[in-house]
């Protein structure tokens, strides 16, 4: 178990995907996103296993994540966002988005 104060120092926050490369260094397959997380924040960069989306799919979508983890290389790719999702069954991921337009870098609480 942790605490509400264990809780309240993992940093969420909404960003919108504004770039979506391909990876093909990575061991799973995946993409280098670019998430726009406001102008308090900036863009930062992911690694995401979710090649069920399309490129044109995950531009401009509302994402979830985590913005207070130390980057984290990927083989020749420094991850600097946890982007959050959860698995649908079938070995897919599913992003967490919010279902109404929210302004970018908002914060989960």
């Amino acid at each position: 178990m942790i605490t509400y104060s264990d809780f309240e120092k993992v940093d969420i926050r909404v960003g919108k995907i504004v770039q979506v490369e391909d990876f093909p260094q990575a061991r799973k397959p995946a993409y280098k996103l670019s998430i726009d997380f406001g102008p308090e924040i900036g863009i930062k960069r992911s690694s995401a296993q979710i090649t069920n989306y399309s490129k044109e799919e995950l531009v401009g979508k509302l994402v979830m994540g985590v913005v207070n983890f130390a980057p984290r290389q990927i083989g020749p790719f420094f991850s600097e966002v946890l982007t959050l999702g959860v698995p649908d069954g079938n070995g897919n991921v599913i992003l967490l988005s919010p279902t109404r337009d929210v302004p970018l870098g908002g914060r989960m609480f």
